[in-house]
């Protein structure tokens, strides 16, 4: 099994006569009542990797917090204290004004909100990443081509939507990759699995996992294959994290990952 290291890294380049938008648009899809700095953490992050353009829609009282939390992120204020199908509309006509998807950070596990994910995940045809409780309303069987980025417990209960076991995952997966978030992350494909070794403990802290998500988000929206999408954001969210521990030891929280990538991405 291949460990990722540097060399397997691309990063986007940008053609010097572009203009706004000719560099990736992100809309993420996500928020409740009880979630919000998670969506922030998330379009920040895929601001990072060099997008122009990161949509929030969120709830109304959600997208307004977000709106205040930072200038750089556009919101949209979706009417309502969380997700149901009558959001369905207007969601899926603004995916087609974008070029990558995250769907599910702080979107929360009512049941009505469930039918909205599963619905969205099965029509939504742009490059798509599923993530936290995303993860936790679906199966294999409604996504095709997707990220899906769970750690070990939302890992199991995906397996227990799709009704399989983890020997069965390689006849069900699709086109679909899973990023498998733990000490060791396992980036798996129908094909192969590939072994990133880069992060450390002071990375089980809340919002570490939406950075990763924002991250391969934004790598999306360039254009990379989804599985280099997944290769790079593994990859250089663990290795700012291991950065960070050098320099706070286990002071450091989820928003260094977002502001210090810079001084990882240059070495690369």
């Amino acid at each position: 099994m291949k460990t990722l290291d540097q060399k397997d890294i691309i990063i986007p380049k940008h053609n010097p006569n572009s203009h706004k938008g000719q560099n990736g648009e992100v809309l993420i899809i996500g928020g409740s009542e009880d979630y919000i700095g998670c969506l922030a953490l998330a379009g920040l992050a895929a601001l990072r990797t060099g997008v122009d353009w990161v949509t929030i829609a969120a709830p109304e009282k959600v997208a307004w917090a977000i709106s205040c939390l930072s200038p750089d992120l556009i919101t949209k204020k979706c009417k309502g204290n969380y997700f149901t199908l009558k959001n369905y509309k207007e969601i899926i006509d603004l995916a087609e004004n974008h070029d990558a998807i995250l769907i599910g950070n702080g979107i929360g596990k009512k049941p009505k909100t469930r039918l909205f994910v599963k619905k969205l995940v099965k029509t939504i045809k742009k490059p798509l990443v599923i993530d936290a409780d995303g993860i936790k309303a679906i199966s294999l069987d409604d996504s095709d081509n997707a990220i899906l980025t769970p750690h070990h417990k939302e890992f199991e209960l995906l397996l227990k939507n799709t009704k399989i076991n983890e020997k069965q995952l390689k006849n069900k997966i699709k086109n679909n990759i899973i990023i498998q978030k733990g000490k060791v992350d396992f980036i798996i494909t129908k094909d192969k699995t590939l072994k990133n070794k880069t992060g450390n403990e002071g990375m089980t802290k809340g919002g570490t996992g939406d950075v990763l998500a924002g991250l391969a988000v934004g790598f999306l929206a360039q254009k990379l294959t989804p599985l280099q999408a997944s290769i790079n954001a593994a990859y250089i969210n663990g290795k700012i994290g291991d950065y960070l521990k050098k320099r706070k030891g286990y002071s450091f929280i989820a928003s260094d990952l977002v502001n210090d990538y810079e001084k990882i991405i240059r070495k690369l």
